[in-house]
């Protein structure tokens, strides 16, 4: 998984703290974790594309949740950051060796591909199972004075 994930969950976090209707800059975002900008707003885009962000144009603009942070999972940033592909990718290659049976779907039958087939199934429940909202107040209980320091940041305007 890219790096762009952890950049992504940290931005929907971020803005779901940010106050209703207001667009969060991206550049500013990009500064406050010391991001390439450029490449941060790729992946705020493909948020866009997936319709978990809006982006707003403007002097005052940015990106916001299109979403409440509640109905957003972290399996919808991920998807839309890696895309929909599995991680694991079975190529069959006991089709080749020896003996084999040629009319074998190894994808299906090998015992490597299930259990790698299983794990993700699990990875992908469990991250099904969290939203930016869980995340956010997890991180709120943890880090008590992170959300009103980053809210002040990102509100400073474009940096």
């Amino acid at each position: 998984m890219g790096r762009g994930v952890e950049w992504a969950v940290h931005s929907c976090v971020n803005m779901s703290w940010t106050p209703p209707g207001e667009a969060v800059n991206s550049a500013r975002l990009a500064e406050l974790y010391k991001l390439p900008a450029a490449y941060l707003n790729k992946q705020l885009q493909a948020l866009v594309r997936a319709g978990i962000l809006t982006s707003v144009s403007g002097p005052r603009g940015g990106f916001r949740l299109a979403r409440r942070p509640e109905s957003i999972t972290v399996l919808d940033v991920v998807l839309a950051v890696e895309g929909p592909e599995p991680a694991f990718r079975c190529e069959g290659i006991l089709g080749v060796v020896p003996d084999a049976d040629r009319e074998e779907n190894f994808v299906r039958t090998c015992l490597i591909s299930q259990t790698m087939r299983q794990a993700e199934l699990a990875w992908r429940q469990a991250l099904a199972r969290q939203t930016i909202a869980g995340v956010a107040g997890s991180m709120e209980r943890r880090f008590p004075g992170d959300r009103d320091k980053t809210v002040r940041h990102l509100a400073a305007g474009p940096p």
